[in-house]
């Protein structure tokens, strides 16, 4: 099911078709750089079953993130719930396959889920987490609005907590 369009981009829901395309993108080291590690196939099917779970029970999730022009799955790119400093928050979080960094898609996209999360949701506030050494996620988000919050102890280290607030766009 397509969730939104962008110009350049559809979001839709995964599915067990996913798994190839999206291990390719997780299982890279430099993609996952700020991550623990890179995805085993393994984990990578269970990013997907997750993202299934919440969309079912939150309504949203991780989307699928692909070419208009040529259907690739590229990344994901959505909203999840997360704890920060014991508070419920909404993140919008990216990864992108590096061949199509610096092209502008994890802008975009996330610019489409800020927009979905604060008309289609009802929220008044989105978060990143972000590693603070992240800085190219630290330039998507801040080419959406975000600014920095506050640093926060998150996923076993240090994060800068970025936020959009509904009223500022």
């Amino acid at each position: 099911m397509i969730i939104m369009e962008t110009e350049r981009l559809k979001l839709r829901e995964f599915n067990d078709d996913d798994i190839t395309a999206l291990y390719s993108i997780f299982s890279d080291a430099e993609t996952m750089k700020y991550y623990p590690a890179p995805f085993t196939l393994l984990q990578t099917k269970n990013w997907i079953e997750k993202n299934k779970q919440r969309y079912r029970e939150d309504g949203y999730g991780l989307w699928a993130v692909y070419l208009k022009e040529s259907n690739e799955l590229i990344g994901d790119c959505g909203l999840v719930k997360q704890i920060v400093d014991g508070k419920a928050e909404v993140e919008v979080g990216y990864h992108i396959n590096k061949k199509y960094w610096s092209k502008g898609y994890a802008t975009e996209a996330a610019k489409s889920c800020v927009e979905y999360g604060f008309t289609h949701l009802g929220q008044e506030k989105l978060i990143s987490i972000i590693d603070p050494k992240n800085e190219a996620s630290i330039r998507v988000a801040e080419k959406n609005g975000f600014m920095k919050e506050k640093e926060s102890f998150i996923f076993s280290k240090m994060h800068h907590i970025y936020s959009v607030q509904k009223n500022t766009l």
